[in-house]
This record gives structure tokens, C-alpha cells and sequence, in this order.
């Protein structure tokens, strides 16, 4: 009886399996060329499989079979979508300084479904948002995994956690508003409840601000807002709860004091010195330094309302944050991409890849600082920042050799996100 009842139930499994393999949609990619970003080199008339909505295999030289749906990108060079880890989707540099008094709260809500767009459009199918207000963002990333809208793949930070009157503070207005961040805290078991409570209402990495910032009122960005033992409370209880953390600092002790802390990835790293450098490089920390939007705050800042005292900070620390990341690479420091899109606009990111060439990196590397490097750094490797069996099929096209001239990738032509065309042109 037992014997009859187990062929019966492998009849069924089977069966089960026959059922959901013929239900399986599978989608084959062809092009030019495919750029294998472990390797660093190309792989040639690639034929990618895909089934419902992941990478199946990947060879070369072959044909899909007769029949089947095959999205042809002849003529264009493939490589894994994009990863930027360091987003604001709903933020617009337009509306600097006080300007963006002028709009309701949900106003920025809708801006970021369209920044989101606008950021997949732009080849950047996942992305790290550290810090939104209202939850804004974790409403735009339920909206997207449902289907109801176009948008890169997000690991929401929520709120930023900060100190009393630092830079993730409500700085820009006068006491008798009692405007204040929900995420502050003045103490290390009180960051230790502001994580919880961000992980409560779904970040899935905690963001902290370690010293002063560029675009908030009285803070400099040097000046370190977190004792090291505040820092090391929210690290292990991110940890604890299985959260990556990301830290704000420009400043270089306040650096230091993150990387001892146990924080994963330093934020702008902009005056980071020497010492922090070596602190990096034997911690395995990530470095993710916006070295491209000081181009469009400084040509367009003040037509958007930024402060003079904003703008002013941010010349102050722009070279000097592009020297130290030139030291950092040179140094062996592990980096990432990160844009500070809100800052800039999300549409125009891809135009750091350039810059981070300028500034020491090969092609290659700074490939990887958007794949591998992030997915690494995401604690997702082998689901995204590579086309390889079992990732996400996640991809771009671009006409031309970005191992060549690496701005190709800020003129995407196709996205793909899940094996689906999101945006073409």
C-alpha cells in the first residue's frame, strides 16, 4: 500500500514538472558580441537562453531553434545591466534649497516612479536607494515587483539614520516647525531601534550619515556626527538582522571611525586620507564615490535654488574627492559605482563611467564597479551584474566598443530587465 501510495505521488511530481517545463516561456538574445565582465573579454555571436526571466545558459556560435522567440541584437555589443549604489529616486536637483516647499509631500512620490524609469531607460536595472522620505521608495520598489510599473530592481535603504541636528537631520527650517527626521538618534542603543524600525517598514540596507554633508545646513562635511561605538551598534545590529550598512562620510576620521565600525560601503569617501585608505583595503571595504555630479551642481546649482553656502561646500571637496579616488583605485581599495542621482539627474548617470577613466580606472574596471563590484557589494553575486546560467536576465546594448570608449554606456540603446525589453531606441 505504502509502495503503490509512493508511485502514485512520483506520477504526480513528475507530471507537476512535465506541466510547469511546458509553461516555461523562453526567450532566446543574439548579437555582435557579448562582454564577459569576469574575464574582461568578449564572447562572440553569444546565444542567450532564457526562461522565465533568468539566464539559462550562454554559448557561442550557435542558432535557436527554429520557431522559437529570438530578440535579435545584431549590430550591438551585450553586457549585464547596470548597478548604481548610490540613488535618491525621489529627489530632482531642480528643486534645491527651499524650492521644494512648494510641492505637496506625494509630489515626490510620483517623481520617483518617474526617475525610476528614467534610471532603467539608462541601462541601470538594479540599484541601491540610501534614503528617502515618507517611505516613498519602499512604495515605488512594492509597485514595481508587482507590475504595475517599469522600474530597476531596488534595495531601499529607507530613512537615513543620522544624529540630532546632522546631516540626515530636518536642518533647513527654524524651531518652531519641530521638523525632525524620524531616523535620528543620539545614542547606541537608540540607533539600535532606528534600524529595527527601518528594517520594520522594509529596508533592506541601513544607510547612516557619519559626518557632515554637502547640501544640508550647518554641517561641513569633514566634521565626523557619529561616535565610533554609535556606528559599530548600528553595524552589528544591521548585521544581526542580516542587513548590509552604507555610511555617509566625507570626512576622513569619520571614515576611518566606519571602517573600524564594521559599516560595508563608505559614501563619497571625499577626504579620506592615508590611513583610511590602508583601513579600506584591510577591511574588504567598499569605496562608493560620486566623482561625476559636481559637473552639473556647479553648472546649474544655483539656477535650481542651492544654496550659495551648499555650493560652496561642494567646490571646496570636488578635486579632492577625484584625486582620493584615483589613490583609493591605485591603492587596491575595492570600488563601486555610486552617481548620487537626485543630486544629478538620474537619466545622465552613465556619463561618471568616463570620468572614472579619467581618473585611473581601464574600461574593464569600471565595467566591474557596476556589475560585479555591486553585486558583490549587494550581497547578490551570481543574480546580477553578470549573464552567466542562474542570474537575472538582466541586460544592455550599445553600438559601439565600450572597451574602446567606454561613454558608450552613457547612450544606452536596449535594457532588458527580467528577459524582457523595457526600453529601446
Amino acid at each position: 500500500m505504502r509502495a503503490s501510495n509512493f508511485s502514485a505521488a512520483v506520477a504526480v511530481s513528475l507530471m507537476s514538472l512535465l506541466a510547469a517545463s511546458a509553461s516555461a516561456e523562453t526567450t532566446y538574445v543574439t548579437g555582435d558580441r557579448l562582454l564577459d565582465v569576469e574575464r574582461g573579454r568578449y564572447v562572440e555571436a553569444p546565444l542567450i537562453t532564457i526562461t522565465d526571466g533568468k539566464i539559462v545558459s550562454v554559448e557561442s556560435g550557435k542558432s535557436a531553434p527554429d520557431g522559437s522567440e529570438v530578440i535579435d541584437l545584431s549590430g550591438r555589443t551585450i553586457l549585464p545591466g547596470l548597478i548604481d549604489m548610490h540613488v535618491h529616486l525621489d529627489g530632482r536637483p531642480e528643486y534645491g534649497g527651499y524650492t521644494s516647499l512648494q510641492f505637496t509631500d506625494r509630489f515626490w512620490t510620483i517623481l520617483g516612479a518617474v526617475n525610476a524609469g528614467r534610471m532603467l531607460g539608462a541601462g541601470f536595472t538594479t540599484v541601491r536607494n540610501v534614503g528617502a522620505d515618507d517611505y516613498n521608495v519602499a512604495g515605488l520598489d512594492q509597485a514595481i515587483e508587482e507590475g504595475w510599473l517599469d522600474g530597476p530592481r531596488i534595495v531601499n535603504a529607507n530613512y537615513a539614520l543620522g544624529a540630532t541636528g546632522g546631516h540626515c537631520d530636518e536642518t533647513y527650517l527654524p524651531p518652531s516647525f519641530n521638523a525632525k527626521s524620524p531616523a535620528v538618534a543620539d545614542s547606541p542603543e537608540e540607533f539600535r531601534l532606528r534600524v529595527r524600525e527601518q528594517r520594520k517598514y522594509g529596508a533592506e540596507v541601513i544607510k547612516v550619515c557619519a559626518t557632515g554633508g554637502v547640501f544640508s545646513r550647518n554641517t561641513e562635511p569633514g566634521q565626523q556626527q557619529l561616535h565610533e561605538e554609535e556606528l559599530r551598534a548600528i553595524a552589528e545590529e544591521a548585521h544581526f538582522w542580516g542587513l548590509k550598512t552604507a555610511a555617509h562620510a566625507h570626512g576622513a576620521e569619520g571614515i576611518k571611525a566606519a571602517i573600524r565600525a564594521g559599516i560595508d560601503t563608505i559614501e563619497h569617501a571625499s577626504l579620506v586620507d592615508d590611513e583610511g585608505i590602508r583601513l579600506a583595503v584591510q577591511h574588504g571595504t567598499y569605496f562608493s564615490m560620486d566623482i561625476y555630479n559636481t559637473d552639473y551642481t556647479q553648472a546649474a546649482g544655483k539656477a535650481n535654488g542651492v544654496l550659495e553656502d551648499n555650493l560652496r561646500k561642494d567646490r571646496e571637496i570636488a578635486q579632492i574627492q577625484r584625486d582620493n579616488f584615483r589613490k583609493a583605485h591605485k591603492a587596491g581599495v575595492r570600488m563601486v559605482f555610486a552617481s548620487d542621482a537626485g543630486v544629478m539627474p538620474h537619466e545622465d548617470v552613465g556619463g561618471q563611467f568616463a570620468v572614472m577613466v579619467e581618473y585611473g580606472m581601464t574600461p574593464i574596471e569600471a565595467i566591474r564597479a557596476a556589475t560585479l563590484n555591486a553585486a558583490d557589494a549587494l550581497g547578490q553575486t551570481g543574480e546580477v551584474g553578470v549573464i552567466k546560467p542562474g542570474a537575472w536576465a538582466d541586460l544592455i546594448a550599445v553600438d559601439g566598443d565600450p572597451l574602446a570608449d567606454v561613454s558608450e554606456l552613457a547612450d544606452v540603446d536596449v535594457v532588458m530587465k527580467g528577459g524582457e525589453i523595457v526600453f529601446a531606441r
